[in-house]
């Protein structure tokens, strides 16, 4: 479809801005130039945006199964909650007696996620994920420097981990040590007990998620906190995959001290877009003093703000995403403590249900019980027929339903990883299968179409390389 500079008319307009309620103030002459805005009727433009509308997939209109990012529904309760104008209508510089009810909304959120985690207390500064791990690792780092004992510069991350993990150790100065996994898919405890060994004193600590990238549930996982700990290091829990555990099993109790959480992932508020996401910290008691930002306390019946004389600053501004925040409140407490852990446990279930039914068509890359996501591997498809992981992804959209995550993690060639989410129904997933293999058997049966997929949307295979060296990111108007 056309840009709506090119379905631009001369003279064409519309009126649907309310009549100016102050008062007309003429621009100097030389900001009067002319600002080659498109010119449309109200027709035109609804239906350009309503195009634009249907020609986006998310998972309000299909199948959405994008693995490490737990592309759930988001109830549309929430929204509701977020939207009452006694939260949307005031100003984080007001009277704290004023906002005693938005206070207590953050003061319960961090209860229930406390709870939730195995954390003491918790900070809703960070913006997203990434913000979120970014802001833990300077908890550490803060706890570090009080102790004088800033000689602890290295961070190990497992070679599964999400790439945003070594990106925030580095962004604080941290070097980053790359721990390999084992055959099992989980984290090899005897490479890490050698880098323990030899770094010992230098470590500052450890980034885990748990379950990992590639679905599995690390068994050794008392082990590789204690590692940490005896050498006197922290250890960090990335909590995209907390969807899997919650309600069953909390960071706090395997041994963590600083989790984040995507509060646009496990606690269903909007994901994707641009935001705004919420990715807010927990931590024990003892780290709690360095937190970013003002915290909530309770004095009897009156909702406070304080701000901890050891706190290393601020990461954003104010306290962070509150309406994301707000959704995340309404969807715990909506489901309850029996919700909980029912919609973690739902979530195993359906990439189980999903793993077995394809393990006769596509190879797994790890055997046996997965925990919310699996990750296949099309190396042997692309050694026979030469059809990629990437083809088979692109013939999905010729399907109407939305590819999952690809190469990804690293540690798995021709990867596709697959996350169903809790909120997807068995007809659903029946219906998704069969779609697997049956392009599965077309890329067997005639591997070169596949080179061309998709044939049936609105933009056909974009070459990619192209796209990412020399983006064209504005109208260049005539």
């Amino acid at each position: 479809m056309n840009l709506i500079f090119e379905q631009s008319t001369q003279n064409h307009q519309c009126s649907i801005l309310p009549p100016c309620d102050v008062p007309k103030v003429e621009l100097p002459t030389k900001r009067q130039e002319n600002l080659n805005l498109p010119e449309l009727s109200e027709n035109e433009i609804s239906r350009h945006y309503t195009q634009l509308a249907e020609n986006v997939h998310g998972v309000n209109n299909g199948f959405y199964p994008l693995g490490s990012c737990t592309m759930k529904y988001n109830p549309k309760i929430d929204e509701e909650v977020a939207s009452f104008k006694g939260f949307t209508n005031i100003h984080p510089l007001q009277d704290r007696k004023t906002v005693q009810g938005v206070l207590e909304a953050i003061s319960l959120a961090n209860d229930y996620l406390c709870e939730i985690t195995g954390m003491d207390k918790m900070t809703f500064q960070p913006a997203a994920g990434a913000h979120g791990e970014f802001s833990g690792l300077l908890l550490i780092k803060a706890y570090h420097k009080s102790r004088n004992d800033e000689k602890r510069h290295k961070i190990i991350v497992p070679d599964s981990a999400h790439g945003t993990n070594p990106a925030s150790a580095s962004m604080v100065n941290y070097d980053v040590i790359s721990v390999p996994s084992s055959s099992d898919g989980c984290v090899d405890i005897e490479a890490l007990k050698a880098v323990v060994a030899k770094e010992g004193e230098n470590i500052a600590g450890l980034m885990l998620t748990n379950p990992n990238t590639v679905g599995i549930f690390d068994k050794n996982i008392l082990e590789i906190t204690k590692l940490i700990h005896d050498v006197g290091g922290l250890c960090y829990y990335d909590g995209a995959n907390l969807n899997a555990v919650m309600g069953w099993a909390r960071p706090g109790d395997m041994g963590f001290d600083v989790v984040h959480l995507n509060l646009h992932k496990t606690f269903a508020t909007p994901h994707g877009g641009g935001g705004p996401g919420s990715g807010p910290i927990g931590c024990k008691a003892f780290l709690q003093e360095f937190l970013p930002g003002y915290q909530v306390v309770q004095k009897d019946d009156y909702f406070d703000l304080v701000r901890y004389e050891k706190s290393y600053g601020m990461v954003k501004e104010f306290y962070g995403h509150f309406l994301v925040v707000l959704k995340a409140l309404a969807y715990i407490m909506t489901l309850g403590k029996e919700g909980i852990s029912e919609a973690s446990a739902n979530a195993v279930l359906n990439a189980n249900y999903m793993k077995q039914e394809l393990s006769d068509t596509f190879n797994m890359a790890y055997d046996g019980i997965c925990m919310h996501e699996f990750v296949m591997s099309l190396e042997q498809l692309k050694h026979d027929y030469n059809v990629s992981a990437l083809d088979v992804a692109k013939a999905m959209l010729d399907y109407g339903i939305h590819p999952p995550t690809m190469y990804f993690p690293l540690i798995v060639h021709e990867a596709l990883m697959v996350e169903p989410t809790e909120t997807e129904g068995k007809a659903q997933m029946d219906e998704a299968i069969k779609i697997y293999k049956e392009i599965y058997k077309t890329a067997i049966e005639n591997p070169d179409i596949m080179h061309e997929m998709p044939l049936n949307t609105v933009v056909r295979r974009l070459d990619e390389v192209l796209a990412a060296r020399k983006p064209i990111l504005r109208y260049q108007a005539e």
